[in-house]
């Protein structure tokens, strides 16, 4: 497997993926109405023109992964880290959200997900993020924001 920069003429196979993806948080929150499952391709373009978006390729050549992201200040803003649900459990997640690290090299990292989703929560924290706030965002939904301070560019800064 190996994670490179998606292009533009990748975006319709990564919305096909998101739809699969979202469609577990979907049932487990009992709502269909999900941004991620409303998004429209051309949505994803204007995303796309401001974020840059990773892709996941198995050693087939298939897209299993992706996420998208948007460096601003000191912090990085993750978003979508979607995985086929044919793959999870497999560390594609990890290694996603990994590369976001190495590929920009920040302060701090955010990123948030529904409060009932204990299984990606358990994959944030296990990478070092702590929650730091809820948001109630509908009457059954809740987002929890998880952050993650870089310690080494946070030294490293101080000694400018």
């Amino acid at each position: 497997m190996k994670i490179v920069r998606a292009a533009k003429v990748d975006l319709s196979e990564i919305l096909s993926l998101q739809y699969s993806a979202y469609q577990s948080e979907a049932e487990l929150l009992n709502n269909y109405n999900l941004p991620p499952l409303k998004q429209t391709l051309s949505d994803l373009q204007a995303e796309f023109d401001k974020q840059i978006f990773l892709k996941a390729i198995d050693d087939a050549g298939s897209l299993v992964g992706s996420v998208r992201y948007l460096s601003e200040g000191d912090t990085v803003y993750i978003g979508k880290l979607i995985v086929n649900p044919l793959f999870q459990r497999r560390g594609i997640g990890t290694k996603l959200l990994l590369a976001v690290e190495e590929l920009c090299p920040n302060e701090r990292y955010e990123l948030f997900t529904s409060n009932k989703s204990f299984k990606n929560i358990s994959l944030y924290e296990r990478l070092g993020y702590k929650i730091f706030a809820e948001k109630s965002v509908e009457e059954d939904l809740t987002f929890v924001y998880l952050e993650k301070i870089n310690r080494r560019v946070s030294a490293s800064d101080s000694t400018k």
